[in-house]
């Protein structure tokens, strides 16, 4: 056995009305990669925030042992000076400001005085070189993607002097290729003696990268899987998580009718809202029939979001051209407001940033896409606001104390029933759904595809865009493949397979 560097011993955390953590117990050793698995609920990120400082001591019970030291940390700063670094699954990066500006933000570099502009940059490229980023440190976030900002992240993180570094859903927005990259970037640093805790829901990923994993149920430690010498397979930490075995991770779908076109577009060509000439989605023609689930699949950057979006009454893109047809019939959707109208919803994949108002209760937030069933003569009715909110919360057992409660204190998992619920409740006839499960657990995954297959069953039309290959197969009837913009394949889901898919998208 190794040096154990952490020890988390019986941390119990409440929040009013609930009991978040509840005698958790966690022991991590030198150098090794820790793994944090659950549902959506179960207080991963709850301990870490406990762990960071986020929660201070005394707003918790139990002890953290870093280093053989009882720790009392009453702040953020107070766990980065111990060298315990954070990096939140929501990236906590200035776009307007350079990569050196938020490397170092907080932790200027420099006198009291002035900022070492030159030490700033020096030091920012020293530490990007290490997470294998050639991109100059005076680059603006917003000019970078996804992926690396997540290594920006990280090499945030080195800066500040990291020992142990937590990273909670790290490859929750990034594909594959970048996702791998990231893994491997762990693997490198463990070689280096990095200890690293991770929190994440893709239990492939957890399986390749992790050398313990702890599991945690309902704010209860379950066990610790060792790879050495236990399993450590996906079906056996689900078994662990959900407390029982999951046999099948699609539900199926029966008797299944899919009638006529519901929504059709016709060459839809759209230009990026700040660079006029960047054609984003190029000529697409596609359809969904009543009752069908259609995918599209395709690499981060493909046009999937823009496409869906420039849909949903042009909430995204200029200049945007071609035809749009509902029932047969050409519409002209000028807005979002026109598009709910028609019958038209689109869940966000940004369901913190564009899809819910986080300061407010569930019952404001499921009800917000469709007022005027809640309202007499312009005043809302919060009897019927209320028990809307309760009648979603149960059809899609989301898990609160009430619908009083602001969204913002929910789970991952909870917040995006939450959001589907708001769209649901705009009974719209085609509902297009972006990422509708990222960042969440495999039961509550489940729970969502069961929702689907009942929209399906009532004739709804879904749309559903995903970036992890085995959802896309598994719950589609018709996939469109897109790449740059364009459709570049279509087939049954019958027929697909992750090659088919990659191979469409590798020969365009």
């Amino acid at each position: 056995m190794g040096k154990t560097i952490l020890e988390m011993v019986n941390i119990t955390k409440e929040f009013p009305g609930v009991k978040a953590l509840d005698n958790v117990n966690l022991k991590v050793e030198e150098g090794e990669i820790h793994a944090l698995v659950g549902e959506n609920g179960a207080g991963k990120s709850t301990l870490m925030n406990v762990l960071s400082g986020i929660y201070p001591f005394g707003s918790y019970t139990g002890d953290i042992v870093y280093n053989g030291e009882v720790c009392k940390f009453q702040k953020i700063k107070d766990s980065e000076e111990k060298g315990i670094v954070i990096i939140h699954q929501e990236l906590a990066l200035i776009p307007y400001m350079s990569i050196g500006e938020n490397m170092f933000l907080g932790n200027e570099q420099g006198k009291k005085a002035a900022i070492d502009w030159d030490k700033t940059y020096a030091e920012a490229d020293k530490y990007l070189k290490m997470v294998g980023l050639s991109e100059s440190s005076r680059v603006l976030i917003k000019d970078i993607g996804v992926g690396k900002q997540q290594l920006v992240e990280i090499a945030k993180a080195l800066a500040k002097h990291a020992k142990l570094l937590i990273l909670d859903e790290p490859t929750s927005s990034l594909n594959e290729t970048d996702s791998r990259a990231l893994l491997d970037l762990l693997l490198e640093f463990k070689k280096q003696g990095m200890t690293s805790i991770i929190i994440s829901h893709k239990l492939n990923e957890v399986s390749y990268v992790a050398d313990k994993i702890t599991v945690i149920r309902d704010g209860s430690t379950i066990e610790t899987l060792d790879k050495t010498t236990d399993d450590i397979s996906e079906d056996r930490i689900i078994k662990g998580m959900v407390g029982r075995e999951m046999t099948d991770r699609f539900p199926k779908r029966h008797d299944v009718k899919i009638g006529d076109i519901a929504m059709e577009v016709k060459d839809w060509t759209v230009f990026h809202p700040q660079f006029a000439e960047r054609k984003v989605v190029d000529g697409v023609s596609m359809n969904v029939r009543k009752g069908e689930v259609v995918g599209i699949a395709g690499l981060m950057g493909a046009g999937r979001t823009e496409l869906a979006m420039s849909i949903f009454g042009k909430a995204y893109g200029t200049n945007i051209s071609g035809q749009l047809f509902l029932n047969g019939e050409e519409v002209h959707l000028k807005n979002i407001k026109d598009a709910i109208k028609h019958k038209i919803a689109y869940v966000t994949e940004d369901r913190k940033g564009n899809g819910l108002v986080l300061t407010n209760p569930i019952k404001i937030n499921t009800t917000l896409s469709n007022l005027s069933e809640i309202c007499s003569k312009r005043v809302i009715d919060q009897d019927k606001e209320y028990q809307v909110a309760e009648d979603y919360r149960d059809k899609l057992k989301t898990k609160c104390p009430t619908v009083e409660q602001n969204v913002g204190n929910l789970s991952g998992g909870n917040q995006q029933k939450v959001l589907l619920a708001k769209w649901m409740f705009a009974n719209p006839d085609v509902l297009i759904l972006d990422e509708p499960t990222r960042g969440i657990d495999v039961g509550a995954k489940y729970e969502i595809y069961c929702i689907i297959n009942d929209l399906v069953a009532a004739g709804k039309s879904v749309i559903m865009i995903s970036s992890e290959l085995p959802e896309v197969l598994g719950m589609s009837d018709r996939i469109y493949v897109m790449n740059e913009g364009k459709i570049v394949g279509e087939m049954a889901g019958s027929e697909a397979s992750q090659e088919s898919i990659m191979s469409c998208i590798l020969k365009n």
